[in-house]
């Protein structure tokens, strides 16, 4: 038996998920390598500033942008709403009250 642990490592995707960031807006160096579980708990731990950027004013991912609205995935969908969000975007569409809101 090996008394050495391999490394997990995880696509960019995965590791955007659990950050709940929107991937294609995050770092070109993130988005091109491989995550290890290590780095991940140290972005969780101690997020950059980009991090910190993406988790404040967005673009949101669709499991954040419904958790803010307080609405599910599939309630998103059949309001429309199809795409990435801003923090801004998401205080406009709670301004504007639409009825599926």
């Amino acid at each position: 038996m090996k008394s050495h642990q391999s490394t997990q490592t995880m696509k960019p995707a995965t590791a955007a998920k659990k950050l709940g960031v929107y991937l294609p807006a995050t770092p070109s160096e993130f988005q091109e390598g491989v995550v290890s579980r290590a780095e991940l708990n140290e972005l969780q731990a101690n997020p950059p500033q980009w991090l910190q950027d993406l988790r404040q004013n967005g673009p949101h991912p669709r499991p954040v942008v419904a958790a803010r609205l307080g609405v599910s995935i599939a309630g998103l969908a059949r309001g429309g709403v199809t795409e990435p969000l801003t923090t801004e975007q998401i205080e406009a569409l709670r301004e504007d009250g639409p009825e599926w809101l």
